[in-house]
Order: C-alpha cells, then structure tokens, then sequence
C-alpha cells in the first residue's frame, strides 16, 4: 500500500505554513519535520517532530513512521556551517556527497539533498504539486496596470534575473527606468530591496510618483522542486516604502502567499501586481 502522508521538512517564514494548510484542505495528511532554529512555533499545533542538520537518520525513521511517501521542503535556511554539525550514522555516509554539492552553488547542494530522500524511496515533490493555488498567475492580477515604462522595466529586469540566475546569483532584481537598481545575492530580497531605499528618489521614484519595478523568477537552471520565489503582504509593503510602482512575477514558477490580501494590499497602496509567462 502506498504511503500518502506528505512530510514538511520546514525552515522559517510562512510558506511552510501555507503548504501545510493547502494539503491539508486538499485532503492530505501531513507530518512536519521541524529545522531547530529555523522552523516558527506554529508546527506545535501540527503533527511534528524538531530536528537539527545532522539527524539524517532521525529523518528517515521519522518519516517512516509517519507513513509519508513523499516530502517536500520549504522555508527559510541560512547556509549552515558543516564543521559546527553534529552528524548521526546516516548523515557521515551522506556528508561527503552535500559538502561537494555546496561548493558548487545553492542549486546543486538543493539538488543533492533532493538525491538522498529519493534514494531512500522517498519522493521529493513541489509547491506546484502539493498547493498550485499558491502560484503566481499570469496576467494582470489586481486593479493596475503597468505603465508602458514599468513594462520595459519588466522586460529588462526578467533579462537580469535570468542571467543572473543561470551563475546561481539570485531569483530577484530592481530596475527603474532602464536602470539596474539592485539585484538579489545571499542576502535575499528584503535585504536587497532595503538597499534601494538608500538611493536618490530620482533614481528609483517616490509615493507621490511611483517608478520602477521588483522582478521575481525561477533560475534557468532551477529544481522546481525547492526554493520557488516568494512573495507576500511584507514584499508588497516593502515595494511601496521605496517608491517602486509594482511587483512582476514568473507565472506558475513564483509563489504567493496570502494571495487575496497580498492583491487587495498591492491596489490600496497603488502598485501593480502582474505575472509574466516564462
């Protein structure tokens, strides 16, 4: 008999949350297995367990019991420090395999971790399969529309992300008037569009005229399986204080969380909302 339950393995930040309460309005079981210091409070109220990086062994016999046949991870992690792991049995045998993969960039050490569940049988599954209403649509999604300048924009901060992207840089960029504003590292896209704060209103618009566009997409060489971009009502509240006039996503490979408050919260403070075909 199949195993049905799906297992969360969940960092911080909501969208663990919100996967786990779309399976479970779609019908599903789910077992959350909670990342110390990363994973929120909210799995307490969940079936769980709390881990550390290291319990590979713990992970497996866990989801095991569980009955959960597939899993999916999701959340915020910072790059762990290997040499402050403490490792089980499981995880000695596994190290050498994601250390390598780590120096080779995020996607190939996300890819490397999608490799030991599916060898243990275990199937690694996406957002887009798990909860597909949290995707970004295409088209125009609240009452704005862009302008014919935030539309180059748009064209010309794709343009960045994607090549960006294809080095494992980052899934975000800023661009107003033509003009590459910021683009997203390590630091992640908060971090990214605080920066732009500091710049000249000239450069990148102000409330009273909003300019410039925030840009978010999937890497070219990304596993749909992890680490979608992500936005929600803090994203949008973020645009707006540094005067950009909208957000554009990919459509069907960035996430939104809060989707009916993130484009009620877009038309009150007066930005556009649009996902883009890839």
């Amino acid at each position: 008999m199949p195993r049905q339950a799906l297992g969360i393995v969940a960092g911080g930040g909501e969208l663990p949350l919100a996967i786990a309460e779309s399976a479970r309005g779609r019908g599903r079981d789910v077992f959350v297995l909670a990342l110390k210091g990363a994973a929120d409070e909210w799995v307490n109220a969940w079936p769980h367990e709390w881990i550390a990086l290291g319990e590979v062994g713990k992970v497996f016999k866990a989801l095991s019991a569980h009955d959960c046949g597939e899993v999916l991870l999701a959340g915020k992690l910072a790059r762990p420090k290997f040499s402050e792991i403490k490792l089980d049995a499981k995880a000695v045998f596994v190290a050498p395999r994601v250390i390598a993969a780590s120096f080779k960039g995020d996607d190939a050490l996300l890819r490397a971790v999608v490799d030991i569940f599916e060898r243990e049988g275990i199937r690694v599954i996406s957002t887009v399969e798990a909860a597909p209403e949290l995707l970004a649509p295409a088209g125009r999604m609240g009452r704005i529309a862009p302008s014919a300048e935030s539309q180059d924009d748009i064209a010309t901060a794709f343009e960045i992300v994607r090549t960006l992207g294809a080095l494992d840089i980052g899934q975000a960029a800023v661009v107003c008037g033509g003009l590459a504003l910021a683009v997203e590292a390590a630091e992640g896209t908060d971090a990214m569009i605080a920066r732009v704060a500091n710049l000249p209103e000239h450069l990148r618009g102000a409330a009273a005229k909003r300019r410039g566009v925030l840009v978010k997409a999937l890497k070219p060489t990304q596993d749909r399986k992890t680490d979608l971009p992500v936005i929600g009502l803090q994203t949008v509240r973020e645009v707006a204080a540094v005067g950009l006039a909208g957000i554009a996503l990919e459509a069907g490979g960035a996430l939104i969380l809060g989707k009916s408050a993130v484009i009620a919260e877009a038309d009150r403070l007066g930005l556009f909302l649009v996902g883009v075909a890839p």
